[in-house]
């Protein structure tokens, strides 16, 4: 808002368009990464990525920030679900398929905590020396994550395995199997954000605070995440983190000096539920591994979006 002098307002739409065009572009770059292959998906998503960032630094008003939005969008889809899948099909070629769910969790800790590190470094960027500093920030580590991609090998192809565990979109049922699985993780997530944001809007939060309180949802987020290594990746241990959400939630309602600890709570609960669905995605899906995951986080958005909405609204009536 300061740096491109655009309205609250136009920032929120901006930000509401980006989330729009994440939840439709998910299912069809999903599609592109299966049919072309998950390495090429993740090399143009962040070529995508660098693009965004320049438009962002260097686009002036608000069409240039739509604009940037969308190429977020667009580059944060042809990597979502395709870099699942290959690390899923290079655990395969290793032989050592049952690395995936110790990987994607340890990776997914690693990289919350190292979002709050980036949170905490780009505002002193910004204030020692200005926004444009953090945007060319900004835009080098877009790049190198396209080296990253360019230095990814893709493994040679696994033969389908028989038609009784196809891939999850071929059938009625199987569309059934992955929304059982799906769905857990986009509740809990959904709850988490909502509640989240309810707790950063509070009228007596003051800047420190409001950053304390977003970096202990974000790292308690990377705790929950890195508790997942040891869980059992199926639909039970899903649904149980499910109740277990409903009972904070629950809480949260009829004791309100619970809140807070429940904020937190939700968090370590949606960083448990990500890695742990991945994981049980990969084990069902075959020829169809980036769809079937681009999927899930179609659903994560469409549920976010609804969640923040409630929120939104019930904070304004309360």
């Amino acid at each position: 808002m300061q740096y491109k002098h655009v309205s609250p307002v136009a920032v929120a739409a901006i930000l509401a368009a980006g989330e729009i065009a994440i939840t439709l572009l998910e299912v069809p770059t999903g599609r592109f990464a299966d049919r072309y292959g998950h390495r090429r998906s993740l090399i143009l998503g962040s070529a995508i990525q660098v693009a965004a960032m320049l438009l962002c630094w260097l686009a002036e008003g608000v069409s240039g920030l739509v604009l940037a939005s969308l190429c977020v969008a667009l580059g944060d889809t042809f990597r979502s679900g395709a870099d699942q899948a290959l690390l899923f099909e290079s655990c395969v070629a290793a032989g050592r398929p049952q690395r995936f769910q110790q990987i994607e969790a340890k990776t997914h800790s690693l990289e919350l905590i190292g979002l709050v590190v980036m949170m905490v470094a780009g505002g002193i960027l910004v204030e020692t020396i200005g926004f444009a500093a953090a945007w060319i920030a900004e835009t080098v580590l877009a790049a190198s994550g396209v080296a990253i991609a360019l230095a990814m090998v893709s493994p040679p192809p696994t033969p389908p395995r028989s038609p009784e565990v196809a891939a999850p979109a071929v059938t009625s049922g199987a569309a059934v199997r992955l929304l059982r699985l799906i769905v857990p993780a986009a509740l809990i997530g959904g709850a988490a954000s909502a509640t989240a944001f309810t707790a950063q809007t509070g009228e007596s939060a003051t800047p420190m605070q409001l950053t304390v309180l977003v970096s202990a949802i974000t790292l308690a987020e990377a705790a929950g995440a890195a508790a997942a290594r040891s869980l059992r990746a199926d639909v039970a241990t899903q649904y149980f983190l499910l109740t277990a959400c409903a009972f904070v939630v629950a809480m949260m309602a009829v004791a309100h000096g619970f809140f807070l600890a429940g904020v937190v709570t939700l968090s370590v609960l949606a960083g448990a539920a990500a890695p742990l669905r991945a994981t049980a995605i990969q084990l069902v899906a075959d020829r169809r591994r980036a769809e079937a995951a681009s999927s899930a986080s179609a659903l994560d958005g469409a549920i976010r979006t609804l969640a923040l909405m409630m929120a939104g609204y019930l904070n304004s009536t309360c």
